[in-house]
């Protein structure tokens, strides 16, 4: 399946491209952001992170006209700050994150994301790394893997679906949970998408640290921002939305004070909201599914 950038046409706009800016992709995948971000550069940069070599080898041929103006990163956007350091980059123009897993990864059988294909569980965004969803799945404890389902993806029958897993132990292939997954699920609860979507998720998020480290990474974005430069996240289930709502509200709101107490002073904040949750268009959602459950926000240095 050939990998469509999600919102594409918004999320450049609401990245403000400057043809002599810096700008960081943290999340590489196939590169159809970044191909569009390279194309307005004229003396500018880019930067590049992707856990997975694989992704970062396909998109360099992809952006290879354009080798000279980006640098890539292999690993986590929580080195972030830790790389503009090492490239003395003070500070930079805009930072792009899309939190979604790309198509090329999904569509990889042996990668174990997908419920739709036969394979070892795995989910691993880095191959390097020893946590893989079959070590969760079958090594983590019964109320680990409830607190997991229920945190990560709010699955309602999570206690039902952790016990078959338990009597099923080991349990090797993604086909082999779908069925302790479907099993758990009421007959009326079936008809209602595939059953096995929020277990999945919330395995993956756990497998790759996703919550902490995007947390982590978009801070230390909004931080090494330029006056005027931007910082832009596509998110793709609530959980997710809810956290980038919340740093963007921390930097781009004032704080609340009892409305009682009088303040001598008006907070003047350093970032401003720059869009209120964006979402894709009907003539987007026509032609790509991925696009349905996306959600975009962007917020702006000031001073």
């Amino acid at each position: 399946m050939k990998h469509i950038p999600v919102m594409l046409k918004e999320t450049i706009e609401l990245l403000n491209v400057k043809p002599d800016g810096v700008y960081i992709d943290a999340t590489l995948g196939a590169g159809g952001h970044s191909f569009e971000i390279v194309k307005q550069l004229t003396t500018g940069r880019l930067i590049g992170f992707d856990k997975d070599y694989d992704a970062l080898e396909r998109t360099k041929k992809r952006l290879e006209a354009y080798s000279d103006k980006v640098t890539f990163v292999q690993g986590s956007y929580t080195q972030l700050a830790e790389t503009l350091k090492t490239l003395n980059i003070e500070a930079v123009d805009g930072v792009l994150f899309d939190l979604g897993v790309s198509s090329p990864q999904f569509d990889d059988p042996e990668r174990g994301f997908s419920y739709r294909y036969d394979a070892r569980l795995d989910m691993r965004m880095d191959q390097t790394q020893a946590l893989s969803a079959y070590e969760v799945v079958n090594e983590y404890s019964d109320t680990e893997l409830i607190r997991i389902f229920k945190e990560n993806a709010e699955e309602r029958y999570a206690a039902r679906i952790v016990k078959n897993i338990m009597s099923n132990r080991p349990v090797t292939t993604t086909f082999e949970l779908v069925e302790c997954i479907r099993a758990a699920y009421p007959a009326k609860d079936l008809k209602k998408g595939h059953p096995a979507k929020k277990v999945f998720q919330a395995l993956r998020i756990e497998v790759n640290n996703e919550f902490e480290e995007a947390q982590s990474a978009i801070e230390q974005a909004i931080n090494a921002v330029n006056v005027g430069g931007r910082v832009v996240v596509i998110t793709f289930h609530s959980l997710e939305d809810r956290i980038v709502k919340n740093i963007f509200n921390k930097y781009g709101k004032p704080t609340k004070v009892n409305p009682r107490i009088p303040v001598i002073e008006e907070e003047v904040l350093d970032y401003k909201l720059v869009s209120k949750a964006i979402k894709a268009s009907t003539s987007e959602l026509e032609t790509n599914n991925r696009a349905h459950s996306a959600i975009l926000r962007g917020i702006e240095r000031v001073k």
